[in-house]
């Protein structure tokens, strides 16, 4: 597949972008990847209160946003609260409850909405704690004027100051500062970074927030990222159900090396979404903040992606 065409399966829109009610809201955004990203930090309050310095966890009733799936859908609940558009800035009560993935499909619906090929990518930032690699997703749009995809950070603000305190364009985030996940799985199988590194918070001690099984799950959520599925990030199916982050090992590095290779195509990533253990089925299991117990849930209206790029 030649280059262009190529990139250009990202700009059209998946199940879980599309946008529909909430289009005349968006066509008022700027065409700019520097213009999205200021409107894309006024969306969305963290859920466990990481907004800004003055911001809450969230609870009651409201807690329940972190749930919302589709993009459409998140607009119309933000155009609700204040006045009702997306040029403004936006006090904590009027942006939707969620997390990173949410700035980043926010701003990737955004950016294909003005014809920019845009993906959502799961990975691990090193900018938050020093010494850790923490889950974290950001957004990757085509630069059309560099030929290459650049990763943007959707969520930080421009006073940001990295744990590190080495400093970083927000617009152009270094590979070795947001590792995607496919190479941190791969940095950790050689060695060169300790497994345990990567994780949800250090003082977070369920296995699944840490270690192999992290990694593991967001190997493959980057691979339903890149196929314009995108998933909430507490989904689970096929071999995350696996109690061994190690049994599919082999299959998961030769998945991680393709998915690494630049010139990896949607073709090829979609043969490997269709395996046996990584495909999605149409219910998921999603282990949920805003319930005790795990729900199964339908997300055959987001496998319709396919019919879309």
């Amino acid at each position: 597949m030649e280059k262009n065409a190529s990139v250009n399966h990202w700009r059209s829109h998946s199940a879980v972008t599309r946008i529909d009610s909430s289009a005349k809201a968006l066509d008022a955004v700027p065409a700019d990847l520097s213009g999205l990203r200021q409107v894309s930090q006024q969306l969305v309050t963290h859920y466990m209160g990481f907004s800004d310095e003055l911001s809450d966890p969230v609870t009651g009733p409201r807690l329940a946003e972190v749930d919302t799936r589709y993009a459409d859908p998140m607009f119309a609940r933000i155009l609700e609260l204040g006045e009702p558009t997306l040029l403004r800035a936006r006090p904590v009560a009027e942006r939707i409850a969620g997390c990173c993935r949410d700035f980043a499909l926010l701003y990737v619906a955004m950016a294909r909405h003005k014809g920019i090929p845009a993906r959502m990518r799961v990975g691990y930032a090193n900018y938050f704690l020093a010494g850790w690699y923490v889950d974290h997703v950001i957004a990757e749009a085509w630069d059309a004027a560099e030929g290459r995809w650049r990763l943007i950070e959707p969520e930080i603000g421009d006073d940001f100051t990295p744990a590190t305190d080495e400093r970083f364009d927000p617009l152009d985030v270094p590979p070795d500062r947001f590792l995607v996940g496919p190479r941190a799985w791969l940095l950790a199988r050689s060695g060169e970074i300790d497994p345990e590194r990567f994780l949800v918070d250090p003082d977070l001690a369920i296995p699944y927030t840490r270690g192999w099984l992290s990694l593991r799950h967001h190997v493959v959520h980057d691979l339903a990222a890149l196929n314009k599925t995108e998933m909430l990030l507490w989904d689970q199916w096929g071999i995350l159900n696996d109690e061994d982050p190690l049994a599919q090992a082999e299959m998961l590095d030769e998945l991680s090396r393709a998915m690494l290779d630049p010139d990896c195509s949607p073709a090829t990533l979609a043969d490997w979404m269709a395996r046996d253990g990584l495909s999605i089925p149409p219910t998921v299991v999603s282990y949920s903040p805003t319930q005790f117990d795990p729900l199964e849930v339908d997300v055959s209206p987001t496998l319709a992606s396919v019919l879309l790029g």
